[in-house]
């Protein structure tokens, strides 16, 4: 191995970690952002159904940045992508559980 050969390696190195460190300081930034526009939600005054509504997704957008990027999914295989499906899937299944299990609810009613 060259010594131009270990040099262009160093720096093709180094330009990968720079690019890597400003992606987690870009998902870092709009982590801040996000978690000041929830908190500026739940000072204003809004239907609660519509508060729940922005809370969760300001919430879901947050846990795929997490996700995606602190968690390295976003180049994870198709394998994984399918376990996380099926994840996703059996926890939509349990919260929607109780509502057809409870016999006495108000959709029940005729």
């Amino acid at each position: 191995m060259t010594s131009d050969h270990a040099a262009s390696m160093t720096d093709d190195h180094a330009a990968d970690i720079d690019r890597h460190v400003r992606i987690y300081i870009t998902v870092f930034v709009a982590l801040m952002v996000l978690t000041i526009i929830t908190v500026a939600i739940s000072r204003v005054h809004l239907a609660v159904p519509i508060a729940v509504t922005v809370a969760l997704l300001v919430a879901t957008i947050k846990g795929s940045l997490v996700a995606c990027y602190f968690m390295h999914l976003i180049s994870e295989k198709k394998l994984i992508y399918a376990v996380l499906g099926l994840t996703v899937a059996f926890f939509i299944a349990l919260l929607f559980l109780p509502i057809l299990t409870v016999h006495n609810g108000y959709w029940m009613r005729g």
